[in-house]
């Protein structure tokens, strides 16, 4: 058996990434060059084994992780899971065997949300730096420690997002199931961080494009990081 994955991508283009807003928690679906780029990952992913999938409970990281799953060589259906939800955990369930093979658990948490930008939400990011000023937007938007009015800075969806990881999707990789994570820029931005160790000034400088797979390779209690096929 070969060594087990962990497979990262942040979500497509959203419609208000396309009109420059800052979007946070708001659930906003991918726009059209969004949709594209999912697919366009999913096709750099599909040969990898993939057993679970992790997503944000954001509509977009939910969307990209579904259609990047259309490509999958495994023809498995991504199975959004709602556990603990009442009915919708209790009416929910599979009694087929053949089905129940076929697809491939998804689990929602909002620890994996994007960083929620507080006021700033739905505010046009030009707009925004014309009314506080270029300077201040930036320290807001790309400082480690500096949240913006009512909003989280960077530490502290590292916060949550870390722990989450940790805790909730690092113990299924231990037991050699292959994890998917869907997320966002800022989420996965702290665990990358995590994994490869960098100081609260290296992961200011560090870019996650959209749609694009981050891979890492699990073996020894070690994560190594690879190039996409």
């Amino acid at each position: 058996m070969g060594k087990t994955k962990l497979i990262m991508m942040r979500h497509g283009e959203s419609e208000w990434n396309k009109s420059n807003r800052f979007t946070g928690w708001v659930d906003i679906p991918l726009s059209k060059k969004g949709i594209a780029e999912a697919i366009e990952g999913g096709k750099k992913i599909k040969d990898y084994p993939i057993d679970l999938i992790f997503t944000s409970r954001l509509m977009r990281a939910q969307m990209t992780a579904m259609l990047a799953m259309t490509e999958h060589h495994s023809n498995k259906v991504p199975l959004i899971l709602h556990t603990g939800e009442g009915k919708l955990d209790e009416w929910g369930k599979i009694y087929s065997e053949e089905a129940k093979d076929s697809v491939i658990p998804v689990i929602q948490s909002s620890d994996l949300n994007e960083r929620m930008y507080g006021e700033l939400q739905g505010c046009n990011k030009l707009e925004t730096a014309e009314k506080f000023g270029a300077e201040q937007v930036h320290i807001w938007r790309r400082s480690f420690d500096v949240p913006p009015p009512k909003g989280e800075s960077l530490a502290m969806t590292a916060k949550r997002s870390i722990p989450y990881f940790v805790d909730e999707i690092v113990p299924f990789i231990k037991e050699g199931q292959n994890v998917f994570i869907a997320a966002h820029g800022n989420s996965l931005r702290s665990i990358v961080m995590y994994l490869d160790n960098l100081t609260k000034e290296e992961v200011l400088h560090l870019e996650i494009a959209t749609g694009e797979p981050i891979i890492y390779e699990y073996e020894n209690e070690q994560f190594t990081k690879v190039a996409t096929k």
